[in-house]
This record gives structure tokens, sequence and C-alpha cells, in this order.
């Protein structure tokens, strides 16, 4: 065999050997898919039980002393995890028509998911946009606690990254409505107001599909009582349904409203003028009073010259908007609504924490703790606050509302 036959046996040799590990890799590859459809099966097959557990263990996350001093950056990890997984499942279930079917009828949706669902299938940018801007928020503290640990000047500039680039994608989010306000929540939001059927029903609901439907005789019948709060009727023996507690919120449920036949892009009106500036001033608020803030907290915490310049700007915006916009539509109304309950958290931030909040708060913190007859509740109540107290004391984020 001349040398060029062996060059060309081992070359053969090296080819042949190839396609088994692209099937290695190829086996690995379905693996993973079919375990990843295994998952979001059971997801969308069990969403009522697994947005009770996801509910759970949020609460827990807050009222665990552990997630806050010693292991504060662990547990802050958990619980961003713990949000991101939530994302996840709520894209899979608002994107899998089969979530809805399995449970039983899907409500009415709310005007905040037809207005994002509108946007996020119209303009794939918006979406990829919207899910950046969530993402970072769910971890934005956890950026700050790792940064915290390579000095202040590391701290302040990932602050400052991050909200910079967050009002960077609401601008261009507003460009994209065509100068629509934005809303706090830019994704849709999960709605599994209805009870999920429990497995054991079903099986008993099939098992009873299945037999073949023999009446039994007339003779062997016995009476079968209405259940409770129902009305028989004497004349044709009918039983009518109990109503419900509350016959208003039942009713409007079931009504189509003005903005329920709105077309989804028309929920919020475009801004012009000073309601445009005033909706630019919102979204760089976070970013000025960063700024604001990393200036002044060198020399003096209590200084009330960051304090006030970012509550100015939130307020001043928000007054604008109300005042240049006329017929607030019920989705409008809404965010206006919980930008206004926004502006509760500048008592826990600079300044107004500093110089008002906190002192009263530790008094009244040792005033649970030192009374006799609720110590044991006192004490832990006390506790809770003096752990949130320390969060709010050390990290900005904290109580970043946008």
């Amino acid at each position: 065999m001349g040398a060029g036959e062996k060059d060309k046996g081992s070359w053969f040799g090296r080819f042949r050997k190839q396609p088994k590990a692209e099937a290695g890799l190829v086996g690995g590859d379905d693996r993973y898919a079919r375990y990843l459809n295994a998952y979001n099966n059971y997801i969308t097959q069990n969403a009522g039980s697994v947005g009770q557990i996801e509910s759970a263990l949020r609460s827990l996350t807050y009222i665990i002393p552990a997630r806050f001093k010693d292991v504060e950056l662990a547990s802050e990890a958990l619980h961003s995890g713990i949000s991101l997984l939530t994302l996840y499942h709520d894209n899979l279930l608002s994107n899998n028509p089969l979530a809805s079917s399995n449970i039983g009828p899907p409500p009415k949706q709310t005007l905040h998911n037809r207005y994002t669902k509108f946007w996020s299938k119209s303009s794939p940018l918006y979406r990829r946009l919207a899910l950046l801007i969530t993402c970072i928020q769910y971890t934005e503290l956890l950026f700050e606690m790792a940064a915290k640990r390579r000095g202040p000047r590391t701290r302040w500039r990932s602050i400052i990254g991050l909200e910079l680039i967050k009002a960077l994608c609401r601008l261009i989010l507003l460009h994209l409505t065509h100068g629509r306000p934005l809303l706090t929540s830019p994704l849709p939001e999960r709605e599994l107001d209805f009870i999920p059927e429990e497995p054991e029903e079903k099986e008993a609901t099939k098992s009873d599909s299945d037999r073949p439907k023999t009446p039994p005789p007339i003779c062997h019948q016995e009476p079968i009582s209405p259940p409770p709060g129902s009305w028989k009727m004497p004349r044709t023996g009918f039983t009518l349904p109990t109503l419900p507690s509350n016959i208003s919120a039942y009713l409007l449920s079931r009504v189509l409203t003005p903005d329920d036949i709105k077309p989804p892009a028309t929920l919020l009106p475009s801004l012009a003028g000073t309601a445009y500036a005033a909706e630019i001033l919102y979204i760089l608020r976070p970013v000025l009073y960063a700024l604001a803030l990393r200036h002044w907290s060198r020399h003096d915490r209590r200084s009330w010259t960051p304090w006030l310049l970012g509550f100015g700007l939130e307020y001043v915006s928000r007054e604008l908007i109300k005042k240049t916009t006329t017929g607030f539509g019920l989705l409008e109304k809404e965010e206006m609504t919980r930008r206004e309950w926004n502006l509760v958290w500048w008592a826990v931030r600079s300044a107004g924490y500093e110089n008002v909040v906190a002192p009263w708060l530790r008094r009244g913190i040792e005033g649970m703790k030192g009374n006799g007859g609720l110590q044991g509740v006192g004490g832990f109540v006390g506790s809770v606050l003096e752990d949130y107290m320390w969060l709010w004391d050390g990290y900005y984020f904290s109580t970043a509302t946008l």
C-alpha cells in the first residue's frame, strides 16, 4: 500500500468516526429537548399549583432573615432565580393555548394584557426590550450586592449603568409605541382566575363517560337532594343554581365595556407636546436621581437635594401628563394610579428615610421588642423590620420602582 493510499485510508477512517460523534451530540440534544418538553407540559397542565408554589417561595424569601445580612448574596440569588423562573412560566403559559384549555374556560383578558400582548406580537423588538427591562428589574439588587463587595465606585457605576440601560430601553419602547405612555409592567401578566380540575375528578369523569349509559330502573331511583342554597321549582322540578355573593362583579366580568371592543393599540393615547416631554422626564428620572445621589452622598447622606430632585421630577411629570391629557381611559387610569402609589416609596429613600422615617421606625421597633405581653409577635415583626431597614440603609435598588 502506497503513501497516498495510507493517507486516504487514514482520512477515510477519521471521516467514518465523525458521524458517531455527531450522532452522540444529536442524541444529547434530543434528550434535553425531551426533558424540556416534559417540564413544559407539566407546567401547562398544572398551572394553578405551580402559581401557588411560586407565590409561597417568593413570600418565604421576603420574610426569612437569612435573605439579609450574613448570606444576603446567596439568598438574593435565590430570590432572583425564582423571579426569573416565574417569568419563564408566564411566557410559557401566555404562548401556549393548551394551558387554558386544560384548565377550563379562560377569563376575559385584562386591558393590560390585551395592550402588552398586541405590542409583543406586532413588534419583536418591543418584546425583547420589555424582556430585558424585566430581567434587569429582577436581578438589579443582586448585581448591586455583588458590585458593593468591590467598593463604592464599582457599586455606583453598576447602579448608573443599569439605570441607563433601562432608560434607553424605555425610550425605544416609547418610540415603538408611537409616543404612548409606558406601562410599569411592559409584559403580559399571568391570568389564572379559574380553578384547575383535579386529576382524580378528570379520571372519574373519563371513566363515567366510557361506561355504557343504561338508566337504572325507575322503581329503584332515589330522590336527589338539591345542593344547599338552590331553589327547586314546584311545577317542573328543575333546580335553579345559587347566585354569587357579589352579583355586580359577576355581571361586570361578563359584560363588554367600550374599552373591551377597542383595538388594543388605542387603549392608550399617543402623547404630544408637553405630555410627551413629561413622559421622557419620567423615564429619565431614575438616572438623574442616581447621579445626584452619587454626588451628594459622598459628603452628606442626609442631604435633601437628591431627594427633592427625584421626587420633584416624578411628581411634576405625573402632574403635567394629567393636566395636558383629557379623557383618561381605564388602562391609563390604572397606570396613573400605580404611579401615584409609587410615590409612597420616597418615604424610604435617601433624606426622607434618613431624617424622618428611620428614627420613627427605630423607636417603634424598640417599643415592640420591649412590650412584655406581645414580646413574641412584636419581636418577630421588629426583627423583620430591622432586616428591611438594613436593606434600605445599604442598597439603592431595594426601593427602586422603575
